[in-house]
This record gives structure tokens, sequence and C-alpha cells, in this order.
């Protein structure tokens, strides 16, 4: 009787095959492909915020694992502290893809279009990352551009829902940050605690919402809808002696 011999170099390649068959599966379903690129190599990562109004990322509770989205993924600021995981596509570029590795990033800016062919341009799907979450899932080299795989993920923050007071007399803006669960912020309304009706605020841009009331030496209540329908009510998180420009966090969070 005849024994079948199977080499371990032979198994390798079996089990990594059926890995890249695995992710590529998934592609087709819960993931899709995108490019994804680094920038702000002489920036410090957490003053990435741009498009979004976020002045400093580690202050909005996102670190410095970060991207720019292009147009197709940002929809005008709504995708502002949403979450993607991203993998490299080390199928496409084993050269610079670093294999079974991941990172999840929060989109804190927007990638603007060029009209040229560019990355950034519609209808691409693209990632322009902070130089540490790049490099968590590439080779450091001379590569500019890698391929990747990407899906939407919960945003798992600590702490609270944060809010920002920006504005003057009776143009009250206020920044969103630190949201957990979906993180796209869908409807923001505002209560002062001496009127009792909720007012609903539009967005100015990015994570930015604004309501023209003037609620000032009043006690401040948000109600807050994400673009998965959930709602979150945050009674009187701002108290009545509020100054623009002070940050207060809640003790509420999405999961």
């Amino acid at each position: 009787m005849r024994h079948l011999v199977i080499s371990s170099s032979f198994l390798s390649y079996i089990f990594f095959a059926l890995g890249v068959f695995r992710i590529h599966v998934q592609a087709n379903g819960n993931w899709l492909n995108a490019h994804a690129t680094f920038y702000g190599a002489n920036l410090s990562p957490t003053s990435l915020g741009g498009a979004c109004g976020y002045d400093d990322t580690f202050h909005a509770g996102f670190g410095v694992n970060t991207a720019a989205v292009s147009t197709m993924l940002f929809r005008g600021g709504e995708v502002c502290g949403a979450c993607y995981q991203v993998i490299c596509d080390y199928r496409l570029d084993p050269k610079w893809c670093l294999r079974r590795s991941s990172v999840t990033v929060t989109a804190t800016n927007f990638c603007p279009p060029n009209n040229h062919g560019g990355w950034c341009d519609p209808p691409h799907h693209h990632f322009d990352m902070s130089m540490p979450a790049f490099f968590r899932i590439a080779r450091q080299g001379n590569e500019g551009i890698v391929p990747v795989l990407y899906k939407r993920v919960g945003c798992k923050r600590r702490g609270g829902v944060r809010f920002t007071l920006k504005g003057q007399t009776n143009f009250n803006m206020v920044m969103i940050t630190n949201v957990g669960g979906s993180g796209e912020v869908k409807g923001v309304w505002i209560r002062g605690s001496g009127s009792g009706a909720w007012l609903p605020m539009h967005r100015n841009w990015g994570a930015n919402w604004q309501s023209n009331a003037d609620l000032r030496n009043q006690m401040l209540s948000f109600k807050i809808t994400l673009v998965d329908g959930k709602t979150l009510i945050f009674l009187n998180v701002v108290p009545s002696s509020w100054r623009f420009g002070q940050t207060f966090a809640s003790r509420n969070q999405f999961f």
C-alpha cells in the first residue's frame, strides 16, 4: 500500500491560499476594495482633523489611527467619526502589504478630488491614512499606495460623548466627538433649561452642529440620533455657567 507524503511547505501554501480565499470571499460580502496612502509625514497625527473640524484627534477621543476618506465615503461630512477596519491586500501586493495585519481607523478628514483621475476622485474608494495607521498594515519603503480591503465596524470609545461649545451670542455651534456605536451622527437636537422644547440643529460642517437660539446662562441638554437609528438623550450635560470654547464630557455612550 502506497502512502501519500505531503511536505510541510505544500501545507503552508495550502493554508495561505485558503486564507486569501477567505478574505476575498468576504470582500464580495462585508469587505470592499479600496486603496490607501498616507499623509502628514511631517505633521503630528493628532492635528489631522481637517474637514470634520476636529482640532485635535486625541482630544476628540480618536487617537492617531485616523484617515481622510474620498468623496464616495465622505458624504458631506456625515461619515465624520465613523470607524473602518482596513487590511492590506497581500494577494495583490505581497511586496508592500503586511500579512494578517489590520487597523481600525476613524474618518476625521476629507480627501478632495482633483478631477483628473486621482485616487480620491469618484468613483474610487480611498483612505489617505495617518502615517502610524498606514504602517500598521504596510511595510515602510518607497511604495506610496497599496490595495486594501475595508469594512465598517462599530466604534469603541473610552468615556462618554463630548460636546465642545463654539459660536457667539445667538449662534451656537457644537462639535460632537468621541461617539461610539456606528459613530455617524444623523440628527442633533438641543434644549435649554429655560425653554423645555427640543430645537433641531443642522450640520454646519463636519462634526459641527448649529443652532441660532440664544441659550446662554442655561443648562444644555442634547438628543443625538445615529444613522442606524439609535438615539440617546444627554440631560443637562452642560451647566448654566458654560462658556464658548469649553468641552463637556457626558457619562452616556453609544454601543
